[in-house]
């Protein structure tokens, strides 16, 4: 990822944390925490720690190098263990964002995402910036026939889906009544709020 994508992806996270903060509070039971995840030529974490979303603040990714998307679900995989994960949690949200295709093994990454009964129960979406992005591979992470990736195609438009995964979603997955569906269902435990619409007015 590069140039005003990149930095239109720093802009649109930064813009979405004080809604994502107002849905922590009127969720005060349920304990919101933030990691994040970057790939090019390998992975790492980008927020390390995971962090309430009330102090949690974002510091601008780089974009360089290739697209390691396999090594980068299999750091989360480590992390959805139980333990460190807890028995009892609710479900994790997962957003994969992603201009283009993985150039290392895709499908291994994700098969170890999915080994791990919290990779399986998570909410999977995934958001395409660009034509170029790979969405045969965004709907195998998802991994639903419900939900499709949403393609990012302009500034305006990345905002309101990053707003829509960090806010509408995680307000459903953090709800009380939310309930955790049998091993190995992705989706059946989470009702996910309807997807916004794609509608394209000007093209990266």
């Amino acid at each position: 990822m590069q140039g005003d994508k990149i930095r239109q992806l720093n802009f649109a996270i930064s813009e979405t944390l004080p809604a994502m903060q107002d849905v922590a509070r009127e969720n005060p039971n349920a304990e919101v925490l933030v990691r994040a995840v970057t790939f090019a030529s390998g992975a790492q974490w980008h927020v390390s720690t995971p962090t309430p979303v009330a102090t949690f603040r974002w510091s601008d990714v780089h974009a360089g190098g290739v697209t390691d998307m396999g090594k980068a679900l299999r750091l989360v995989a480590e992390q959805l263990r139980v333990p460190p994960m807890s028995e009892r949690a609710l479900p994790p949200v997962l957003v994969l964002v992603s201009d283009g295709q993985a150039t290392d093994d895709f499908s291994s990454g994700l098969r170890a995402l999915l080994a791990e009964r919290w990779g399986a129960k998570a909410v999977r979406l995934a958001i395409a910036i660009g034509r170029d992005a790979d969405l045969d591979m965004l709907s195998r992470f998802i991994g639903s026939t419900e939900l499709k990736p949403l393609v990012a195609s302009n500034s305006p438009t990345l905002v309101s889906f990053i707003r829509w995964a960090s806010t509408a979603v995680l307000q459903a997955a953090s709800a009380p009544s939310t309930q955790i569906g049998p091993a190995g269902s992705s989706h059946a435990a989470t009702p996910v709020p309807p997807q916004p619409d794609h509608t394209v007015t000007a093209v990266w």
